[in-house]
């Protein structure tokens, strides 16, 4: 295990300008072409649905209103999201329901190890809403569906979409020491808006857990994704890539920021396939081992050709 040693507040959050702040009344703008996707729809599609109903599961991809749930479902791939779908947090981009919880079902990774058997998956993507009202902030969920999927589907990789367990450097451990193939933290946006973007949490937190998870293994693939068009600047995505760069995360995702509806943080501007393809070259030039880049690119999409090489 190689050593860890914090970042400084200098090297994790660039000095920026105070400048392009959305406001709750700008209008939004009208929707672009490539923005579009086709409603969900086809046998697969249905067969999973019945599935997480059957199971009593959620998935991030209905929670969240993913634009790209017809697409991924039809190709028989889904989202755990593990801990109920009530979230402890109030982040203002987020469709997911806010509020207090239900006690945490125990028994929940059993069900999602018998779904990723039944869909035959090769790459399963675990992901939670925040609990921050559990000690270890339901790391032992996320670590009893690694065993149990690695041991009931040895060929299936499991990719852990992870909260910041408010800090709880004990909780992240444990998730590490149940070895996900692949820990992804999402950053979300730049350090301008975070505190309003993500109240409870911290651009600088984000940035020591992927480098904590680099310090545990040097071989673990790490992931980050970042949404734009909330009011960032291009300049501010490049600063986040160095951030991201400096915690030698491997694999970078970048779409466009959508919002849930017109009480969540609101849309300022559509990015240009110009722009995420401008993202892309810029992200492998830093060194990303994979930079996917596209508007309607989600972190869990297309997930298993993130680390096909890796």
């Amino acid at each position: 295990m190689a050593e860890f040693i914090p970042l400084t507040a200098v090297e994790a959050q660039p000095t920026l300008p105070a400048t392009h702040t959305p406001t709750p009344t700008r209008p939004t703008p009208k929707r672009p072409a490539w923005l579009k996707a086709p409603a969900p729809t086809g046998e697969n599609y249905k067969d999973v649905r019945s599935l997480m109903r059957d199971l009593d599961l959620h998935t991030v991809c209905e929670e969240a209103r993913c634009p790209n749930i017809g697409d991924c479902w039809n190709h028989r791939t889904a989202t755990f999201l593990l801990l109920g779908d009530v979230c402890t947090r109030g982040c203002r981009y987020c469709a997911i329901g806010k509020g207090k919880p239900a006690a945490i079902d125990e028994h929940e990774p059993e069900r999602v190890a018998h779904a990723v058997a039944h869909l035959k998956l090769k790459h399963a993507v675990l992901t939670s809403v925040n609990r921050d009202d559990q000690p270890d902030g339901g790391a032992h969920i996320f670590v009893r569906c690694i065993e149990l999927i690695h041991a009931y589907n040895p060929d299936c990789k499991v990719e852990v979409l992870i909260p910041d367990f408010d800090g709880n450097w004990a909780a992240l451990q444990m998730v590490l020491e149940a070895r996900p193939d692949v820990l992804n933290h999402n950053i979300e946006t730049v350090p301008r808006l975070f505190r309003r973007f993500r109240p409870r949490a911290g651009f600088e937190q984000s940035l020591e857990l992927l480098a904590r998870a680099r310090a545990f293994d040097a071989n673990m693939v790490t992931k980050s994704g970042l949404m734009v068009g909330a009011g960032e600047t291009n300049a501010e995505v490049l600063e986040v890539m160095d951030a991201l760069r400096r915690s030698d995360v491997n694999v970078m995702t970048i779409g466009q920021y959508l919002a849930p509806t017109d009480s969540h943080w609101p849309i300022d501007r559509y990015v240009t396939p110009a722009e995420f393809e401008m993202f892309k070259r810029e992200g492998l030039q830093r060194g990303f081992r994979h930079v996917e880049s596209g508007a309607l690119v989600r972190s869990s999409y297309h997930a298993h050709e993130h680390v096909a090489n890796m």
